[in-house]
């Protein structure tokens, strides 16, 4: 059995926030326009779980998402991009914002961080577990 990588996965929240998810039940990720971050799809294996990060307006991860189908061609575009399909597994329930990450030292390397331009990135299994602490959150 394959063991189990984490992500992080931005998005704006006036186009698609968590809720949104967790109204429809899952959703394509799609629109990654970025080689890096496509790539990143690309990595990513069902079962995988994904830190739902909302960028631009609220700057905080608000919940933890699953890759429930691997990647497979972007329906939105003819060219060579990917997404993937994600559903919803848990709000945190206090949201981990973006300066309480930065003061972190343990989070200093996160690719959120190092990479933030991306808008797909890797995260440790350590980062992974002291986000969810901070959000004072448990999986289900």
């Amino acid at each position: 059995m394959a063991r189990t990588r984490y992500w992080l996965m931005k998005s704006e929240p006036f186009k698609y926030p968590w809720s949104q998810l967790v109204t429809d039940g899952k959703t394509h990720w799609d629109g990654v326009r970025n080689y890096e971050a496509r790539n990143n799809l690309r990595a990513m294996s069902v079962g995988d779980l994904c830190l739902f990060y909302h960028s631009n307006e609220g700057k905080e991860v608000v919940g933890v998402a699953k890759v429930v189908r691997e990647a497979y061609p972007d329906p939105s575009t003819t060219e060579d991009w990917s997404c993937v399909d994600v559903a919803p597994v848990v709000a945190l329930a206090k949201p981990v914002g973006l300066d309480a990450i930065r003061e972190r030292k343990s989070l200093a390397q996160m690719q959120m961080l190092t990479r933030n331009r991306l808008s797909v990135t890797s995260v440790t299994a350590a980062e992974f577990r002291t986000i969810l602490a901070m959000g004072e959150t448990e999986l289900p």
